[in-house]
């Protein structure tokens, strides 16, 4: 079958079978932000809007040595923590947006990260986004994380046309059983970061290329392809 072919024919890749597929390639797939509670995962993910992950995870040791905790981070001086959180950009709003929403577990959860979504989204600069990659990850609680490579890759498999996340996170729930979800999103991330790039995929080197109806829009020559893919270790 032809590029053009599939571009124009093939219908939306069966989401089961590509999870299968996702599972057997990226089978470390994971939340690639460090944390051990509920509290670091909450506080790494709002971190990690506009920046990396491996910046976020270079600067959240310091940040937990200095405030460990929600009361600490909530008295935290502004200059102090701004000067941690320099690294990532956007420190002085980001130092702003996490003393408020320590504050706001202090006072509303008695310093504790609720496991409910609505009231993760109540909380200051907290979106569904985070409030599902937080559910998932620190409760196991299943929920979709609609992020720059999840929305990406639904468009490119045929799953949706939207580019609201609310919207494309619904569309994925109806394709896949509930108890995928969490692990669906890690897998996409990664996939997103190492092989679907936005600008130029490696089709060639990628494990869904008999399914995708998005074969073709990057490189398709499998040698060519292959040196697009980034390693796991250069993080995104």
């Amino acid at each position: 079958m032809s590029t053009d072919e599939r571009l124009d024919g093939r219908g939306p890749a069966p989401a089961t079978e590509v999870d299968d597929l996702l599972a057997a390639q990226w089978p470390d797939a994971r939340c690639e932000l460090d944390f051990t509670s509920p509290f670091e995962l909450l506080v790494a993910t709002v971190l990690s809007a506009q920046t990396t992950d491996v910046r976020v995870n270079a600067v959240t040791p310091e940040l937990f040595r200095r405030w460990p905790g929600p009361t600490d981070l909530a008295g935290a001086g502004q200059a102090e923590l701004e000067e941690v959180l320099h690294p990532l950009g956007f420190f002085r709003a980001k130092a702003t947006s996490l003393r408020g929403l320590a504050a706001a577990l202090v006072a509303d959860h008695g310093g504790r990260v609720p496991a409910d979504l609505d009231a993760l989204v109540r909380l200051p600069g907290v979106g569904r986004k985070t409030a599902n990659v937080v559910l998932g990850n620190a409760f196991d609680v299943p929920g979709i994380t609609v992020d720059t490579h999840v929305g990406r890759l639904a468009r490119r498999l045929g799953w949706s046309t939207s580019k609201d996340a609310v919207k494309v996170e619904r569309e994925i729930a109806a394709l896949v059983p509930e108890e995928r979800w969490t692990m669906l999103c890690h897998r996409l991330i990664f996939h997103g970061r190492r092989v679907c790039h936005a600008r130029t995929p490696a089709c060639g080197a990628c494990v869904l290329a008999e399914l995708c109806p998005s074969y073709g829009a990057g490189v398709t020559d499998p040698e060519a392809a292959q040196e697009l893919v980034r390693r796991p270790d250069r993080g995104a």
